[in-house]
């Protein structure tokens, strides 16, 4: 059995093992694979395992041994869902690995924005408060987040961990959902998308991406926002129109932003956000704690194990 990881450094750099997934057969692991060698390191495997490489429908029809494609993530849109099927190949991936961790960055951003604390401890160091004529001084307004709105757009595991987290801070939680009935929570208001973007002191974004969202945060819907509120995205890039987001910032429209994900990863030296005013952006983080790269890691070889075993588990319908 040909077990082929096309990108496996960002799940293991070196502090995890594949000693597990090595039980289950040859197991070849690149740390990356670039597009152009996708197919060569596919044609002989029995089993493909990607991250971020993309498994188009043509590497599919030229890898006649292959039986299964496992994402080492969530979001599955890395592979040919249909293609895969149509040759009968399973394709499984690991839903709600990073629920805690995605969860706790949202705050780790909205913390930043609101009290600053990388941008004092920075001043601290640099000598400010040594040679300050009073005993405390700030350098940006100062946001208390109890008693504010906290507006959510998804309302899946993470959204509902996120809202959790609000509430323990005092905050008053409205959400946009499609379900509100199957996932309703107590202290938890459901609204529109449009309520949450005008009434929210703090928006953040916890959607699925598809074709009828992609870009849905544009001019137009930020320009709806306080000119104190903040905007969080630790769910997918293509979710917001960035050039439209950077002007928002700039123009005082909102008052940040806290980004984990951008809409090309890496993204270019020029983008428009990297000079957008009060925009923190980290590099598509959330999900990779020791503790979610971990279930991640025994979950890749758990879908594995039971797919061997005729019991497939995570499968991709779509």
């Amino acid at each position: 059995m040909n077990i082929v990881v096309l990108d496996g450094y960002a799940l293991n750099p070196g502090d995890l093992s594949w000693a597990a997934l090595e039980t289950l057969g040859n197991v070849t692991v690149y740390d990356r694979t670039p597009a152009a060698l996708v197919g060569e390191r596919t044609q002989n495997a029995d089993i493909v395992l990607t991250n971020k490489a993309l498994v188009s429908a043509d590497t599919i029809l030229q890898s006649p041994s292959l039986r299964y494609i496992g994402v080492m993530a969530t979001g599955y849109n890395v592979v040919d869902v249909k293609a895969a099927h149509g040759r009968g190949i399973t394709v499984c991936n690991v839903p709600a690995y990073s629920t805690a961790s995605v969860a706790q960055l949202t705050f780790a951003l909205l913390l930043e924005l609101v009290q600053g604390v990388g941008v004092h401890a920075t001043s601290v160091r640099q000598g400010e408060w040594a040679q300050n004529p009073d005993f405390s001084y700030w350098k940006q307004p100062l946001t208390e987040l109890q008693g504010k709105t906290f507006a959510i757009i998804g309302f899946g595991q993470i959204g509902q961990a996120v809202a959790r987290i609000a509430m323990a801070f005092g905050m008053q939680v409205i959400v946009s959902h499609k379900h509100p009935e199957r996932d309703k929570m107590e202290g938890v208001t459901f609204t529109d998308q449009t309520a949450c973007f005008r009434y929210g002191d703090v928006v953040s974004l916890h959607c699925p991406l598809n074709e009828q969202n992609r870009e849905f945060v544009n001019a137009a819907l930020l320009a709806t926002m306080k000119p104190s509120a903040f905007l969080i995205n630790t769910s997918r890039g293509p979710l917001i129109n960035e050039s439209d987001l950077a002007n928002a910032l700039n123009a005082g429209q909102l008052a940040g932003a806290g980004l984990d994900v951008l809409s090309t990863e890496p993204p270019p030296v020029n983008h428009p956000l990297f000079s957008a005013r009060n925009c923190l952006i980290t590099p598509h983080i959330a999900w990779a704690t020791v503790e979610a790269r971990k279930r991640l890691m025994a979950k890749t070889v758990s879908n594995v194990k039971a797919f061997l075993e005729g019991r497939p588990e995570n499968v991709v319908k779509g």
